[in-house]
């Protein structure tokens, strides 16, 4: 690897450092090349990304970087996982670690916090963007449903709820 691809190197990590909403070193020592696949596999479909860089070029694009400290993690043999959502790289990786002991987490960052082993997993363990978006349009569509419902109700349903409100008015 000749300068000018160690300084494109340093420079896209460095952006990869600064841009993702999170960033988890794992050593993966003993990996085969079929399982790095199918972390590599996992990871894209969580919509997130692994770097395999020397450790000395990681440290120098982490100089300056808000999550700069994480340079300590960086020791044998490590990979990056990263996403631009801030739970994505941190489920799949967690995930990946349980079912495979040779993947072993060693820390990562959120921005400006650091996080250690355990930092990974309780973010790991939060629930997704796409979750939150969800459980939210849950949240506010079912007052509508519910009106949905009781307009779709038998006849008998109705006329019961019309002699509720008629009675509430009258009295």
């Amino acid at each position: 690897m000749d300068r000018a691809q160690k300084e494109k190197l340093v420079e896209d990590l460095g952006q990869i450092f600064e841009s993702s909403g999170v960033v988890v070193v794992s050593h993966y020592e003993g990996m085969t090349v079929a399982e790095m696949q199918d972390l590599r596999a996992q990871m894209r479909e969580a919509g997130g990304s692994i770097r395999v860089a020397k450790n000395k070029l990681a440290k120098i694009a982490l100089e300056g970087k808000p999550c700069a400290s994480i340079a300590d993690h960086l020791t044998g043999m490590t990979v990056i996982a990263f996403s631009e959502d801030p739970v994505a790289a941190a489920k799949v990786v967690d995930g990946y670690a349980k079912k495979n002991e040779k993947l072993v987490i060693l820390g990562g960052a959120m921005g400006e916090n650091v996080l250690d082993v355990a930092g990974v997993k309780v973010v790991a363990a939060m629930p997704s963007r796409e979750e939150l978006i969800a459980s939210i349009v849950g949240c506010i569509a079912a007052p509508a449903s519910n009106i949905a419902g009781a307009i779709g109700a038998p006849a008998s349903n109705i006329a019961s709820i019309l002699s509720t409100i008629e009675e509430k008015a009258a009295a």
